[in-house]
C-alpha cells in the first residue's frame, strides 16, 4: 500500500472534474484509478509503464497510468516514486507522487 501525494496541479484537476456534472464518467474513472494505484502501481487495468519523455523535479522516473480507455479524452496518471519518508516507530512509508491528470489527446 502506498500513501499518495498530490501536487496542486492534480489536486486542482481532480477538484474541477468532480464538481463538473458533465465530467461525472471521467471522474468515477479518474477516482478509482487513483484508488488502484495506491493499492497497487501495477494494477493489470492501469496498464502502468514508464513515460520516458519526463522526469519528475528531481529526476525519477515518470510513470503513465490508464484512467479510461477506448473513450474520447481518456484520462491517464502521470505519478513517480518518492519521495519515500520515514514514521514515528522509524517504518519507511512508500510514497507516490501524482503529478499530473491529463486528458489524453
Amino acid at each position: 500500500m502506498f500513501v499518495l501525494k498530490w501536487t496542486d496541479e492534480v489536486k486542482s484537476v481532480y477538484r474541477s472534474l468532480k464538481g463538473d456534472a458533465s465530467q461525472e464518467s471521467h471522474y468515477k474513472a479518474v477516482k478509482k484509478a487513483i484508488k488502484f494505484l495506491a493499492q497497487d502501481p501495477h494494477y493489470p487495468s492501469l496498464q502502468t509503464h514508464e513515460f520516458k519523455s519526463l522526469r519528475s523535479p528531481s529526476g525519477e522516473k515518470v510513470f503513465e497510468a490508464y484512467a479510461e480507455q477506448n473513450t474520447p479524452n481518456a484520462y491517464r496518471l502521470y505519478w513517480y516514486y518518492g519521495p519515500d519518508e520515514i514514521g514515528k516507530t522509524g517504518n519507511r512509508i512508500p510514497i507516490i507522487t501524482l503529478m499530473g491528470i491529463v486528458p489524453h489527446p
